[in-house]
């Protein structure tokens, strides 16, 4: 039983001024709304606005350049949220680079207004997003895997998103001395300064991470038992001195946790009471079924974490999934909607009558 407080919280409205196909847009949401469009009709521009403002990021755009609508020189999408009788604004501005011939910052986080970093910027608007994508976590890549610690840990812990921007910006300048000493226009020496960098930020990102996985991995559902297995690749002195020479033959940093992985266990059916029990990497030897449910069990994992962490229940952004999933996979869905506010795309009519009470939003 979860023992913690949470509170609902409720994005009230949310407007978009040139963010992607919408020129200009507000939308208002309920506790659950289901936006009904044929494809291309921009459903899910609208769960990637929301994810913005949750996330600080896009889950799908290589640059900011292609959030902005075409022509366009800068966006802005704003929230209004709701939590505990207070109404509270969230701004995403987004430029190129440049305005009005001036260079400027390409993200810019607000808060009823004011500037804030984006470390301070994450974790007021807490989103759980589940989009066909996810249900290819397990088979895919660690990349996506790692993804995914980042977009729940960043919303969760300040410390962390601030250690992620310190680890990455570092590894980037690591990497470019690494070439540098390859190509013998730089010393050894120069890297003092970020493999410091990195060694301290990289052992907090390690650390909870294992946090989140082990607590995900006590996490009990109705269809079966999971646990997710740490694959750290965990970064130190001694390990960077072990990889020196290949390090820079690569002209990349090949250890710490932008390496790291992890794996989705599932318990096989005890035959034998006196066995202990055995785990089955689902990856390698899971059905497609299973793997599915896996990945169903992450989310509820996630929702729960997040709702413990925050104290309040994060908004679940479901991105035209019932058309991925059978009857059985679709109610387990359902159960996850109960109690939290829930935004919803989908092209099939059909979806939406399967979900009492919602509001629609025709595009």
């Amino acid at each position: 039983m979860i023992s913690y407080t949470t509170h609902n919280m409720r994005l009230e409205r949310l407007e978009l001024d040139s963010f992607r196909s919408y020129k200009k847009r507000t939308f208002h949401f309920g506790d659950l709304t289901v936006l009904i469009g044929p494809n291309a009709s921009g459903k899910t521009n609208v769960l990637e606005a929301i994810y913005l403002l949750s996330t600080g990021v896009s889950y799908k755009a290589g640059v900011t350049e292609e959030m902005i609508r075409f022509g366009s020189e800068l966006s802005h999408v704003t929230g209004i949220v709701e939590h505990q009788g207070e109404l509270v604004s969230l701004g995403v501005g987004l430029t190129k680079g440049l305005l009005l011939g001036k260079r400027t910052q390409k993200r810019r986080y607000l808060v009823d207004g004011a500037p804030r970093t984006k470390a301070r910027f994450l974790g007021r608007m807490p989103a759980v997003f589940f989009r066909p994508e996810d249900l290819r976590l397990i088979e895919g890549s660690p990349g996506r895997r790692r993804s995914l610690l980042d977009e729940v840990l960043t919303q969760a812990s300040g410390s962390y998103a601030r250690a992620l921007f310190a680890y990455e910006g570092a590894i980037r300048r690591r990497n470019k001395i690494l070439d540098a000493i390859r190509e013998g226009s730089a010393r050894r020496e120069q890297l003092s300064f970020w493999d410091q960098t990195a060694i301290k930020n990289g052992n907090i990102l390690t650390d909870e991470r294992r946090e989140l996985l082990e607590y995900l991995s006590e996490i009990e559902v109705s269809f079966g038992r999971f646990k997710l297995q740490y694959e750290a690749s965990t970064i130190s002195e001694a390990r960077l001195k072990e990889y020196e020479q290949q390090e820079v033959a690569a002209g990349y940093t090949l250890v710490g946790p932008h390496k790291d992985d992890f794996l989705v266990l599932m318990a096989e059916e005890k035959k034998n009471k006196d066995t202990g029990t055995s785990w089955r990497d689902l990856m390698k030897y899971g059905s497609r079924g299973e793997q599915r449910l896996a990945v169903l069990f992450v989310k509820l994992g996630v929702l729960q974490y997040l709702e413990e962490k925050l104290g309040v229940k994060p908004i679940l952004l479901l991105d035209d999934i019932f058309s991925e999933l059978d009857e059985e996979h679709r109610q387990e869905v359902l159960r996850m909607t109960e109690g939290r506010q829930t935004i919803i795309t989908t092209a099939e009519k059909e979806v939406a009558e399967i979900l009492k009470g919602a509001e629609i939003v025709r595009l």
